[in-house]
């Protein structure tokens, strides 16, 4: 029961501190999504596509990329030409509010900004419970992964509004079953948008873009 109570005001604290950030984000006319998944999803190749596709469209782009060591990850995003941000997590396996909190004063920087996309650390247990303050978040599952992943993890897919399936290319090469993916997330929920990827061959990619290049541009409309 204790550690119960602990648990509670710790995320009572996460969601207090992304509440404002959250706003201060609105206020600046920016549209943050968050993306999850576990490890080698293809997180970081989707954020690379999408930013090459965007350019300009969206208004200004930057990118906040979590992970426990190293940054691999925002040198990749750099050399797309778009800024990004290193959020070193050390043993912690998710982002939380507060170090998205901490990352705002770099956001702030960011001229013309519209679009913020922040890359969760690879993990798809604890990332669910923490809102960063984003406005969307995306859930990331490869088909070298099993289409039962959204049964065995509801939590994280309860708490996203949208599902990339990605790495579709390799679908041949599994036993995976796309339609059976979108049905199993569909039963956990209902409302999530699905979309299905590859960046390899570029499929649905600018599908992908030009939803969330609508979304950005409407970032300024979005009420507190």
């Amino acid at each position: 029961m204790h550690e119960i109570n602990i648990e509670k005001k710790i995320l009572m604290k996460n969601d207090e501190i992304a509440s404002g950030t959250r706003l201060a984000f609105r206020k600046m006319g920016i549209f943050a999504i968050n993306m999850v998944s576990s490890p080698g999803s293809g997180k970081t190749s989707i954020i690379e596509e999408s930013v090459k596709k965007l350019g300009v469209k969206a208004g200004g782009i930057a990118v906040i990329e979590g992970d426990q060591e190293t940054e691999l990850d925002k040198k990749r995003i750099e050399r797309c030409g778009v800024p990004a941000h290193q959020i070193t997590t050390g043993r912690a396996c998710h982002l939380d509010a507060e170090m998205i909190c901490s990352a705002l004063e770099w956001v702030m920087d960011q001229k013309n900004l519209k679009l913020l996309i922040i890359e969760n650390v690879g993990n798809m247990v604890c990332p669910a419970e923490y809102d960063l303050g984003e406005e969307m978040m995306v859930v990331i599952l490869s088909v070298a992964e099993g289409d039962d992943k959204p049964l065995k993890y509801p939590a994280l897919f309860n708490a996203a509004d949208v599902l990339i399936i990605n790495k579709i290319d390799l679908t041949p090469q599994t036993n995976f079953d796309i339609e059976r993916a979108k049905k199993n997330a569909l039963k956990i929920n209902p409302g999530l948008k699905i979309f299905t990827t590859s960046c390899t061959t570029g499929e649905g990619i600018t599908e992908w873009c030009a939803f969330i290049a609508g979304l950005a541009a409407k970032g300024t409309e979005v009420k507190e």
